[in-house]
C-alpha cells in the first residue's frame, strides 16, 4: 500500500497506470478488455480505437495487429460502434451498449429527430415528422434487402435521402447538403441501423451500414438505472474525480448526475481543495508501479475522460489540443503528459518532449515510438482533428 492520500495527484496517477492498463503489469490481452477497463473507446477518429488498444496491449499480444480488433468488432460482436456520450461516436463492449443507449443515446436521438424535423419543415416539407418516418422506414427496408450498403447506395434506393437542406446561408462556408447522413445517424441513434466495416481499411471512415440486431434478452434497462450503472463504471475507471467531470464526460444535466450519484452513494474525497467522489468501498490506494511510457493517440479515452486535467496535463494544453477541446497524440511518462508525437508521410514516428522528463523517460518513449512504427507498417495515420504540435511534427 502506498503512503500518499487517496485524492493526491500521485495516487490518481497510480490508479490511472493500473486501471487504464498503461503500466506493463496491467496491460491487456484483447481490445475488448481495453474497452471494458475504460468504459468506451473514442471512435470519431477510426484509427484511434486501434491505437488506444495497441498502447495498452501486453507485449506478446501487440503483434496480433488490427485484425484482432476488426474481428472483435465485425465478426465476434464483442465490441459495438455507437453514438453515445456527448453525441460522440464510441466503440464500447457489447454488454455496455444497452446501458449507454438508455443513459445517453435515446435522449440524443430525440433531439436529433426534433432538429431534423424543424429543418425539413423550414425547407417546405409538409408534415415533416411523418415524412421523415416514412423515409426512415424505406431506408431500413432498402438496407435489409441489401444486407450492407453505403449511404450513397441507399440514396439510390430511396431518392428522398437526396433531399437537400441549406446550411449557413450567405456564409462562405455554407451551402446545400443531402440529408442522407443525418437520416442515417438518426436511424443509428434509434437503434434501427448500425455501422459496419469501413471500405478502405482500418483507418478509413467510409463505413457501410447494416441492420441493427436486437439487444440480448434482458438487456433493456430504464434510463435512471442506466445512468447509475454508467456512472458506476466511470467512477471505477476514472475516480476519484469531481462530479463535474462526470457531467462533462456524459453530457448529462447536473440533475441527472446528482440523481445517478445519489443511487450510488459515493464517498467524498478532497482533490487538493476540490470535492471529488469515489465509489464506496473503492478507497484503497493503488500499489505503486515502475515508471512507464506510452504513446496515446488523438482522442484517447484517458485524457478525454476528465474535464479537469491539470493533475496530469500541466501547461501543455496549447500544444496538444485544438480549439474545440480535442486532444492530439500525446506522450506519457509515469502518469503525466510530457509531450506529443506524430507520424510522417515516410512512416517515421517522431515525438517532442515539452519538458525535461529525464534520460529514462526519453529512452523508454523512443523505444515505444519505434515499436509503434513497426506495428503501423505501411499504414499512415493522420488525426481528424489536427493540433499545433502534431502539425509541426508531421510536416
Amino acid at each position: 500500500m502506498t503512503g500518499w492520500s487517496l485524492g493526491s495527484a500521485a495516487e490518481r496517477r497510480a490508479r490511472l497506470a493500473r486501471r487504464h492498463l498503461l503500466a506493463a503489469p496491467a496491460r491487456a490481452e484483447t481490445a475488448t478488455a481495453v474497452a471494458q477497463a475504460l468504459v468506451a473507446l473514442h471512435g470519431t477518429d477510426p484509427a484511434s480505437v486501434y491505437l488506444a488498444a495497441w498502447a495498452r496491449s501486453a507485449a506478446g499480444h501487440r503483434a496480433i495487429g488490427h485484425t484482432a480488433i476488426e474481428r472483435a468488432l465485425y465478426e465476434d460482436a464483442e465490441l459495438v460502434r455507437m453514438l453515445g456520450m456527448r453525441r460522440t461516436m464510441f466503440v464500447v463492449p457489447a454488454e455496455v451498449a444497452p446501458v449507454i443507449q438508455a443513459a445517453c443515446t435515446d435522449q440524443i436521438a430525440e433531439r436529433m429527430r426534433a432538429g431534423l424535423i424543424r429543418d425539413l419543415a423550414a425547407a417546405g416539407i409538409t408534415d415533416a415528422g411523418n415524412w421523415l418516418d416514412e423515409v426512415g422506414d424505406a431506408t431500413v427496408k432498402a438496407l435489409t434487402a441489401r444486407g450492407t450498403a453505403t449511404g450513397a447506395e441507399l440514396a439510390r434506393d430511396e431518392p428522398r435521402l437526396r433531399t437537400q437542406l441549406v446550411y449557413a446561408e450567405g456564409k462562405s462556408y455554407g451551402g446545400a447538403a443531402n440529408i442522407t447522413s443525418r437520416v442515417l445517424m438518426l436511424l443509428s441513434a434509434q437503434r434501427h441501423v448500425a455501422r459496419g466495416r469501413p471500405r478502405g481499411g482500418w483507418t478509413s471512415s467510409r463505413y457501410e451500414w447494416a441492420p441493427a440486431g436486437p439487444w440480448p434478452a434482458g438487456a433493456a434497462v430504464t434510463a435512471a438505472d442506466a445512468r447509475a450503472e454508467l456512472a458506476r463504471r466511470w467512477l471505477l475507471a476514472f475516480g476519484p474525480a469531481p462530479a463535474s467531470d462526470l457531467q462533462w464526460w456524459t453530457g448529462w444535466t447536473a440533475g441527472q448526475v446528482k440523481a445517478a450519484l445519489a443511487r450510488l452513494a459515493p464517498t467524498g474525497v478532497d482533490l487538493g481543495g476540490i470535492r471529488g467522489v469515489v465509489l464506496a468501498g473503492d478507497e484503497e490506494p493503488a500499489p505503486a508501479v515502475e515508471p512507464w511510457a506510452a504513446l496515446l493517440p488523438a482522442l484517447d479515452p484517458t485524457p478525454m475522460g476528465w474535464r479537469d486535467r491539470d493533475w496530469f496535463l500541466g501547461e501543455h494544453a496549447p500544444a496538444l489540443f485544438d480549439r474545440s477541446g480535442n486532444i492530439g497524440p500525446s506522450l506519457w511518462w509515469d502518469g503525466r503528459i510530457v509531450g506529443g508525437w506524430a507520424q510522417r508521410a515516410t512512416g517515421e514516428v517522431v515525438f517532442r518532449l515539452l519538458e525535461d522528463a529525464g534520460s529514462a523517460a526519453s529512452g523508454a518513449i523512443a523505444a515505444e515510438a519505434e515499436s509503434l512504427r513497426a506495428w503501423l507498417g505501411p499504414a499512415r495515420v493522420t488525426p481528424r482533428f489536427r493540433t499545433p504540435l502534431e502539425r509541426d511534427l508531421s510536416a
